[in-house]
């Protein structure tokens, strides 16, 4: 078993014109890929295996970054079942510039283990610590369950 803090990984990123739509705002799909990758980096630090991404909740977009800013992508697992977890991502915009700090967004995503051959793994329980830890792993299963029943019962 592992302490939650142990999954945690930190990514930063500076937001290039590269990275950028026609109104100097981040691309939705460019955040997106440093969200997945952030996420299975930490499902991976947990499991001690390569993860593969198995599905996405949600991606709730708060404020845009902008050109110039300093992106900070936050994941950790909040919750392990039997070869999938699922990992929660916090994401902050900073503006060095004007001194601002924001939280921008915030996404769930569903990783699965796997062995050498590319086949489904355990992994290793979770165990949480703080009060916050404890409430996101409650709401893990929570959305684990409106997963499996929409999987159930797709909407057409």
């Amino acid at each position: 078993m592992k302490s939650v803090k142990e999954s945690v990984v930190t990514m930063t990123e500076l937001v290039l014109p590269n990275h950028t739509n026609q109104l100097g705002n981040l691309l939705g799909g460019q955040l997106m890929h440093w969200i997945d990758i952030c996420a299975a980096l930490s499902a991976s630090k947990h499991s001690n295996r390569v993860c593969v991404t198995a599905s996405v909740d949600r991606i709730d977009f708060h404020h845009p970054i902008k050109i110039g800013d300093v992106v900070t992508v936050i994941a950790s697992v909040n919750r392990v079942f039997n070869t999938s977890m699922e990992v929660g991502v916090k994401v902050f915009a900073d503006n060095h510039v004007l001194g601002t700090h924001k939280h921008t967004n915030s996404a769930f995503l569903t990783f699965v283990s796997v062995d050498n051959d590319g086949k489904p793994v355990k992994s290793s329980e979770i165990a949480p610590e703080t009060q916050e830890e404890k409430r996101r792993y409650e709401d893990a299963l929570n959305r684990r369950d409106f997963r499996l029943s929409r999987r159930r019962n797709p909407v057409a």
